[in-house]
């Protein structure tokens, strides 16, 4: 088979054709059917619409008799309502710069000065915005940037600043083949999937909640060792009837937008996995119940029915969930830079750090600033955003169940 050979240069003459007016049909068919007469190539397309507003521009090579065409576009428009322009150039078929990345933004709410910041410094750092995609408008505003000419390490750098000054949060992700592939999604529990401390509810069976949740704001900074301080507090929970655990789990509450998340990303064949310093008794009904793929969490021992207030065999610490993470993305045969991990605390931060999207997800300042990636709305589900996932998609696609 022998493949056609491109007749235009980047170099060569061309004309951009502009439509804008009320949206309504048929007007990208009769524009092409109207051009279609004129011995032209359809070089670029872009349509856009805002709130029935619809902005259409096409880029042609310049045909023999550019009066004609002129005169032909603009009867189109004029049969539509729509305003006209066509302009005339050369080189504007050439390829987009190198150095394309997805930034997404997300804000509640997102004010016009943090656009213009984020904007501003795109293009201190020589980017370019090609694009602008509005992914979901609520809970959360969202708003995909497609930006070429920049280093995307350098534009998660400067504008993560730029987005804290300004409330709102960002994520900056390489643009290439890899972002279609298949994820393997890691996610801390306590905190992240679900809302508070798991154990601190089974310490309030023992009347050490207070002693509990001390202990565990102080891991969760960084300021102790984990796996010290969860020995210390499973310490606490000595004499507590397993039954307690049952009534733990009955009493867990999913973050928002959790269920969501997970229902979304599993239509499109991602693998989920659950990794915590909590414990398997929970864990276990937790991953059954979502129909997690994989999980590893701590083990309670239990003599006569009631916890000893140990930890049979190794803890799942810092270390330990990072090794998690390489270890289901193996049997998942999913290459590490295809791994998304979500966490909150300190010891999430190797596993963040080890994947290939880690995000901060409401974490402690200390996690947050070392994160490449932080989400402080309170939604779960405002991670599939990232992924290049509108709210619109994730609507039709339960709509259509």
């Amino acid at each position: 088979m022998t493949l056609p050979v491109p007749t235009t240069h980047f170099t060569d003459p061309t004309v951009l054709v502009t439509l804008v007016g009320p949206d309504q049909s048929g007007v990208t068919t009769r524009l092409f059917e109207a051009v279609a007469s004129f011995d032209v190539e359809v070089i670029d397309v872009e349509q856009l619409v805002v709130r029935g507003k619809l902005v259409l521009s096409a880029l042609f090579t310049v045909p023999s008799d550019i009066a004609a065409l002129e005169a032909t576009v603009t009867e189109v428009a004029a049969s539509f309502g729509l305003e006209v322009t066509v302009e005339h150039g050369t080189g504007d078929n050439r390829p987009r710069r190198v150095g394309r990345a997805r930034v997404v933004i997300l804000g509640v709410p997102l004010k016009p000065a943090a656009v213009a910041a984020l904007a501003a410094q795109i293009k201190v750092l020589g980017g370019n915005i090609d694009r602008i995609i509005r992914m979901a408008r609520y809970p959360v505003t969202a708003i995909r940037l497609e930006v070429s000419g920049a280093d995307p390490d350098q534009l998660q750098a400067e504008l993560a600043a730029v987005a804290f000054d300004h409330g709102i949060d960002i994520a900056v992700q390489e643009n290439g083949i890899l972002q279609h592939a298949q994820r393997l999604v890691v996610m801390d529990v306590d905190s992240t999937l679900i809302q508070g401390e798991v154990i601190e509810m089974i310490a309030a069976h023992a009347g050490y909640e207070a002693e509990v949740a001390a202990v565990t704001e102080r891991a969760m900074r960084g300021e102790i060792d984990f796996a010290a301080s969860l020995h210390q507090r499973v310490a606490l929970l000595a004499n507590v009837p397993v039954e307690a655990l049952d009534t733990v789990y009955d009493e867990l509450v999913y973050t928002p937008g959790a269920r969501t998340m997970i229902r979304t990303l599993k239509r499109l064949g991602y693998r989920f996995a659950l990794v915590s310093g909590g414990f398997t008794h929970l864990i276990d009904k937790m991953a059954a119940e979502l129909e997690i793929d994989y999980h590893a969490a701590n083990e309670l021992e239990v003599v006569d029915g009631r916890l000893t207030g140990r930890i049979v065999g190794k803890v799942v610490d810092r270390a330990g969930k990072a090794d998690a993470l390489r270890r289901f993305a193996e049997h998942a045969r999913i290459p590490v830079k295809n791994t998304v991990a979500i966490g909150d605390g300190a010891n999430d931060l190797d596993m963040l750090a080890a994947s290939g999207l880690g995000i901060a997800f409401n974490a402690k300042p200390t996690v947050r600033d070392q994160a490449r990636t932080s989400v402080n709305v309170p939604y779960l589900d405002a991670i599939v955003y990232l992924l290049g996932i509108t709210r619109e998609e994730i609507e039709a696609a339960d709509a259509a169940d």
